[in-house]
């Protein structure tokens, strides 16, 4: 068997290229060993989220993942030859990303034989992970533009450092090839919508606090906002089960025509004010507008393994050229043969138009 080898320390080094290459070998049914995992992060190897990635990916297309444990630095993953969708429960076990966990299975969602039920637990507002409010409002409505229909739904929120929240993700597989994606000549924002969750905080209008200080930043620019305040609270629980502790995430997002959608969110962490969330959510959705970006930072490197899969050419402007986003970009140009370019933070991406669901 050819096992294709990729170098987990290569661009970002991050747990990213475990996730995205677990997917592409599905897709592609290309067997592979992950040397040097996540080789330049302060806790080198799998850790716990990367490691549920691999194993649901296995799960989801009857593979095989062989010596895979928390810490290890090598892994090989041989890829199953079907992919016959249906209702999957996971959890990370700690507070480690389910959300990225679901952008992870999204594409093998695509091209299953039948709807792909995901019941994902773990963490879904953290630090260095895109927050469960961003992938509902934000890149779900960005792949819905390419043709890819997914629905995700909170049902307990989950935060640092126990997790226990739960998403569930519905996958919808594609009749033909997703659509490219368009996004470079931004116009201004339409009204500027958003979540101000808290769980546990009610009484100290934490809520409340996040969105008045993020619409007061956002109108010192002359943009209106509609942002809705959120309580999770034992005694009536905003989703179908309170939080096992309390915890906040400020969420905003902003169509500005042609296709340019741009969103920005933060989550609650020990010292970090509930007016400091709301300015700063506010000034990384202002700092990307400034740049005349037709995406934000965040969902610039997102779209890639998408792009990758569409048929056609993508093209979107960026806020700023990222280590996450070149990373990406090598990767479905090793995996997929698609082929991408980077001019005036314009990226173009022509992808290899897979259309049928996959039944190798």
């Amino acid at each position: 068997m050819d096992i294709t080898t990729i170098d987990g320390g290569t661009g970002s080094g991050s747990g990213t290229i475990v996730r995205d290459v677990s997917g592409l070998a599905v897709l592609t049914g290309r067997a592979v060993r992950l040397v040097n995992i996540r080789s330049r992060r302060d806790k080198p190897g799998l850790r716990p989220q990367h490691l549920k990635a691999l194993q649901a990916c296995a799960v989801l297309s009857s593979g095989q993942l062989k010596g895979a444990h928390a810490g290890i630095k090598e892994v090989v993953f041989i890829p199953g030859n079907t992919l016959p969708g249906g209702e999957y429960h996971f959890d990370v076990g700690t507070a480690g990303s389910a959300v990225m966990l679901a952008m992870a299975l999204i594409p093998l969602g695509m091209y299953a034989k039948k709807t792909v039920s995901l019941v994902l637990r773990g963490g879904l507002f953290q630090d260095f992970a895109p927050t469960a409010l961003y992938l509902e409002h934000v890149l779900a409505r960005a792949l819905f533009s390419m043709g890819i229909n997914i629905q995700v739904n909170i049902d307990r929120p989950g935060y640092v450092p126990r997790g226990e929240g739960c998403i569930m993700c519905t996958v919808h597989p594609v009749d033909q090839a997703p659509g490219p994606f368009e996004a470079v000549h931004p116009g201004r924002p339409e009204m500027i919508r958003g979540v101000a969750l808290c769980s546990h905080l009610k009484g100290r209008k934490v809520a409340m606090r996040m969105k008045e200080a993020c619409a007061r930043r956002l109108l010192k620019q002359g943009l209106s906002s509609s942002i809705e305040e959120v309580y999770d609270e034992q005694e009536a629980p905003a989703y179908k089960d309170p939080a096992a502790q309390a915890g906040a995430c400020l969420a905003i997002w902003s169509s500005l025509g042609r296709g340019c959608l741009l969103g920005a969110d933060m989550a609650g962490a020990p010292g970090r004010s509930s007016e400091e969330i709301g300015k700063k959510t506010a000034g990384r959705f202002l700092d990307d507008l400034s740049k005349n970006a037709g995406v934000d930072r965040y969902l610039a490197d997102q779209l890639v393994p998408f792009a990758g899969l569409a048929q056609g050419e993508s093209s979107y402007r960026v806020p700023e050229i990222t280590d996450h986003l070149e990373t990406r970009l090598w990767l479905i140009r090793e995996f997929l043969g698609a082929q991408t370019a980077i001019e005036d933070r314009v990226v173009r991406i022509r992808g290899v138009g897979i259309k049928e669901r996959i039944t190798i």
